[in-house]
């Protein structure tokens, strides 16, 4: 008897229980993983600043930040073109990056993006309703229209999924989804195949662009992606949840149905905001979650965070690409992130396949 004691005192006093050591090693990756990217984004938001249609040295960047000289075109350069520039890569990517980890939780969609719920689509039907029928003409003017129309969106498909006894699904928001963004996207087909000026106006936005944000267009969505943020940051432990699927996430006590809502709340804010502030960038939200699975792993409560951070450095990094390979002109960050992004995500399906096998 007492050796049988002894040996379950051992046992009580051994090494951690494998989930207690999965989380410690979890954990450690997410702090790793979280500082190498900050160190990542300085460099790329230095980048960003230094590099463009002519190079400024990293001692004229800091002048033209902190002492800048009247007069110094360098400095102007800096404060009154890159700064804005590089600060709504940051917002927007970070939107985008965090958002795209949402949508893939919240659908158990591998490859759902903003697009996925109509989002994009909405956004782009009310800003072609907005140039067509209101003759709106700028950045600033799109913002709202944009923003409200992917509000809009979320909450037509979020409403048509939800219809039916067994509620909002993750196959339901996915079709309903599609079913809106065909139909946006035919409606906004119509206007522009009529209307030249309206194309001509349109296709800037459209393809997806850092350039020409005005500081106050970036002011006016900030509150948005702060709250989209925070409450992108606090569902973690319900994506983790619903990943497990609906009945054992009840299981675990988890109400569906709000914590659906709140990831559906984050999204349109994250979501509305970026396509309000960048346009429709494609890609971003796709790409970035799958690169943060590899660094931390499934989990939510890191997946989120290290995706608001790996899409500013994408998105800046496709900027900073765009300026420099024909320079003096410049290529929009939409098509260089479409053009890197396919072949990032295609080496990372691979990299997934060969580690599952």
């Amino acid at each position: 008897m007492s050796s049988l004691l002894d040996r379950a005192a051992g046992a009580s006093a051994g090494p951690p229980s494998p989930p207690a050591a999965v989380r410690t090693t979890g954990s450690s990756r997410g702090v790793v993983s979280v500082l190498v990217l900050l160190v990542l984004l300085a460099l790329v938001a230095l980048a960003s600043l230094m590099w463009g249609a002519r190079d400024i040295s990293a001692a004229q960047v800091w002048a033209g930040l902190f002492s800048p000289v009247a007069g110094d075109n360098d400095h102007s350069v800096v404060r009154d073109l890159r700064v804005p520039r590089t600060l709504v890569g940051l917002v927007g990517g970070a939107a985008l990056g965090a958002a795209g980890a949402l949508l893939q939780g919240v659908t158990r969609n591998p490859i759902a993006d903003p697009g996925l719920l109509g989002i994009n689509a909405g956004a782009s039907l009310a800003v072609v309703t907005a140039i067509s029928a209101l003759g709106v003409s700028s950045v600033a003017g799109y913002l709202w229209f944009g923003f409200a129309g992917a509000a809009i969106a979320a909450v037509v498909v979020y409403g048509a999924a939800s219809l039916g006894w067994e509620g909002v699904t993750p196959i339901k928001l996915a079709l309903v989804g599609a079913a809106f963004t065909a139909t946006a996207t035919s409606l906004s087909s119509v206007v522009l195949l009529t209307d030249r000026r309206t194309l001509g106006e349109y296709r800037f936005w459209q393809v997806g662009s850092l350039a020409n944000r005005p500081l106050d267009v970036l002011v006016a969505v900030l509150p948005f992606v702060a709250v989209g943020l925070l409450l992108a940051l606090a569902s973690g432990r319900v994506l983790n949840a619903l990943a497990l699927g609906d009945d054992v996430a009840r299981g675990l006590g988890q109400d569906v149905a709000r914590g659906r809502l709140l990831v559906v709340t984050a999204v349109v804010l994250l979501c509305g905001s970026a396509v309000a502030l960048v346009g429709p960038i494609a890609f971003i939200g796709l790409v970035v979650p799958h690169l943060a699975r590899v660094l931390v792993g499934p989990d939510y409560r890191w997946l989120v965070a290290l995706s608001a951070l790996l899409g500013p450095v994408l998105l800046l990094a496709a900027d900073v690409v765009g300026r420099l390979v024909v320079r003096p002109g410049e290529l929009e960050a939409g098509l260089v992130v479409a053009v890197l992004g396919a072949p990032v995500l295609i080496a990372v399906v691979r990299r997934s396949r060969t580690v599952a096998a």
